[in-house]
């Protein structure tokens, strides 16, 4: 329902009332917490590209930057992503694994533990079982079928520094969906929609694993996350298609995750190939 409001203030559609900034950072931004700051704006471009400069610029650890609204929000491989004005949790986090002495040859794992952190938050908040699509997409049931819900992208932010975006559909109703294969929590049949507790399941969760995965220095089998990468994986199993750099595509069972977070193809010859970026298809049973 949306109410008669000629100033066209942040309340004019009470069905996504904007999220409550005070709570949210008295929850989540505390004494010996990883988050150190949180900040919500009404509208930008990227809150990547905000939180990188805030990054370059100094900005500490555990950074939190929601925007209720982005006008250019990127995905993989620039992708441009788009949603209605608080129809989903839109936000960035700073991690600086190079300031916990984290090789830097881990880091490409921190994209796969988001997936895990973010399933696992929504399986407590929202009661959705969350696929993960390797390496970056959230996927849910809709209809019996997978559609994409949310994704992740991470990128390097100075010489320690890390910025993971966050992108969710939350209410999207089936009218208000980009691209008929999307999806969001509400079509999934969430028990709630309510972004304030999603928000802070989600960046507990993070918390979690995060602090988890630093304390092992940055090992995803010591740490757990290899394992529950795993078995969140819906990609693995599956014949999948890998469209690689250079216009060029490899086609086989998707048989892994190995030490490094790439995805290990098996061939129809018998050969595995480790795919470390490329965007992935997943393949219908013949």
């Amino acid at each position: 329902m949306t109410a008669f409001n000629p100033a066209g203030n942040r309340w004019s559609n009470l069905d996504r009332p904007p999220l409550n900034t005070t709570a949210l950072r008295r929850a989540l931004v505390r004494p010996g917490a990883l988050w150190t700051s949180f900040d919500v704006v009404e509208s930008t471009g990227s809150t990547n590209t905000d939180l990188s400069a805030r990054a370059i610029a100094g900005a500490e650890e555990g950074a939190v930057l929601v925007a209720e609204e982005q006008s250019a929000a990127r995905g993989r491989l620039d992708r441009r992503w788009s949603a209605p004005a608080r129809s989903g949790l839109f936000f960035s986090v700073l991690l600086r694994p190079g300031a916990h002495a984290i090789p830097i040859e881990r880091w490409g794992w921190l994209p796969l533990l988001t997936g895990v952190a973010v399933a696992t938050g929504l399986s407590r908040s929202a009661g959705v079982d969350t696929a993960l699509k390797w390496p970056n997409d959230l996927l849910v049931t809709v209809d019996g079928e997978e559609r994409k819900a949310g994704g992740i992208l991470a990128e390097r932010a100075g010489e320690d520094g890390v910025v993971i975006g966050i992108g969710l559909n939350v209410t999207l109703a089936k009218d208000e969906l980009p691209v008929p294969t999307a999806g969001s929590l509400a079509l999934a049949g969430a028990v709630s929609t309510d972004r304030d507790p999603l928000l802070r399941a989600v960046l507990r969760s993070l918390e979690q694993w995060y602090g988890d995965w630093r304390a092992a220095g940055g090992d995803p089998a010591a740490s757990g996350l290899h394992d529950a990468y795993a078995a969140g994986c819906s990609t693995l199993g599956r014949t999948v298609r890998a469209e690689l750099p250079g216009d060029t595509s490899l086609t086989g069972e998707a048989v892994a995750v190995d030490g490094d977070g790439r995805l290990v193809l098996a061939t129809g010859e018998g050969v595995q190939h480790p795919v470390g970026a490329g965007d992935i298809v997943h393949l219908r049973p013949v």
